[in-house]
Order: structure tokens, then sequence, then C-alpha cells
């Protein structure tokens, strides 16, 4: 039986979102993560860490690098995920990567708070080669490709904002295809944001809590008005 059986997810009296999944040490690392990150990347943590140890089922003092080998086995082979980049089956190499570096998080906090048997993480930080020379190198453990991004044609962006019923949305997709905004920084726009006179947008909660100014055509404004 696993000891971690399902991610709860509730919220504080300062309207904090918390998950916990059952185990003291994990959850309190995932407070520590939800004091420093923004929601979105605690989630991921948060389901990356049941997944793990859905699959793995020890407890985090017992884990060891066999079990991490063992996890990134049955994530290449899951065959109950279907990949829409290629139509193969098993996750994408970015998913898997995120959630190895989730667990490492996980086991840097345990071994930097001192009070656990843990002094090592077992996550290994790659494999280590020879190359010609005899110099070594670290092999990553999962090699992420390093793709450009896929962009909409023209053609696809009209046939897109023909397909929407309401002004608002048509707004919002042209905040995206114009103005390159993520779709949280489009759902966290106010009113006050729109900065018409200097036709641009303030964006108060991008990725990373970072704040930025982006520069947007009429097209955008013209839809807003509409």
């Amino acid at each position: 039986m696993n000891q971690f059986p399902c991610l709860v997810r509730s919220s504080t009296a300062g309207g904090e979102t918390r998950y916990a999944v059952g185990d003291p040490l994990i959850d309190s690392y995932l407070a520590f993560v939800a004091g420093r990150s923004r929601p979105n990347t605690l989630r991921a943590v948060a389901h990356d860490l049941k997944t793990f140890f859905s699959i793995i089922d020890k407890g985090p003092l017992e884990v060891v690098a066999a079990d991490v080998f063992e996890f990134l086995a049955d994530q290449r082979g899951d065959r109950t995920v279907v990949r829409m980049s290629d139509g193969d089956s098993g996750l994408s190499a970015r998913t898997i990567a995120r959630r190895l570096s989730s667990l490492s998080g996980l086991y840097a906090y345990l071994v930097a708070r001192g009070d656990t048997a843990v002094r090592v993480n077992p996550v290994p930080r790659g494999l280590s080669t020879r190359r010609r020379g005899g110099r070594r190198q670290q092999v990553p453990l999962v090699r992420v490709p390093r793709t450009l991004p896929k962009i909409l044609a023209p053609a696809e962006v009209t046939a897109l904002l023909g397909a929407l019923r309401t002004h608002r949305d048509r707004a919002m997709v042209y905040a995206m295809v114009l103005g390159g905004l993520r779709r949280c920084e489009v759902l966290g726009l106010r009113l006050g944001d729109v900065q018409v006179p200097e036709r641009s947008l303030f964006i108060a909660e991008g990725k990373g809590g970072r704040q930025r100014v982006v520069p947007i055509s009429n097209t955008f404004f013209s839809s807003v008005g509409d």
C-alpha cells in the first residue's frame, strides 16, 4: 500500500493555498516552497513528489539512488501517457527532468535542515563519463532537447479568432498573440493595467513574480473597446 495515497489541497485564513501528502517531512518542505515560490510552482512540486512516492513505496528517509533510477525507468515507459508532440507513449523529457528537480529540492532541504538521517542527496546530478584525454564530464540523467518555440501561422490565428464568440475572448487572445502574455498573466490583468495613452500593458505578476511593461498594438485596444 502506498504511504502517500492522495494530495490534499487547502487554504489558509490568509487565502494562501497549501498542499499536503501525509508525511511531516514532505509537508514541511511544501510549506517552505509555498513561502518562496509562485502558486503554479508549488502545485507542480506537490504533484511531482506525490507521483514519486506513489511509485516508490518508501518513506523519504529510506530512498536511495537506485529508487531514483527505478522511477526514471517507470516515467519513460509510462504507457498511459501519449505525448502530443510526437504521438509516442511516455512522459516528455522536460516533465521527467522537472520531477527529478522537485525531488532533488526536497532532499537538498532535508540535508540543509540537519535534523534528519539524510546526509546525502540521493538524486544523482548526472553520470560521470570519461572523454578523450582522460577528462571526465557529467552527463545529465535526462537529456532535455533544446527546441525552438512553436508558433501559430497567421491563417491559424485568424481561424482561432473567428471561432471565438465574445469580444472578451478575442481581447484575451490578442493579448497573448500580440503581447506575448502567458495565460496566467492575461487572467491577472486589471482595468488599471491597460495603459491606453502609452499603448502598453502593465504585468503586475509575471513569471517568477516579476513585473514588466509590454507594448502592444492598437488592434488589442480596439478589441478591448469592443
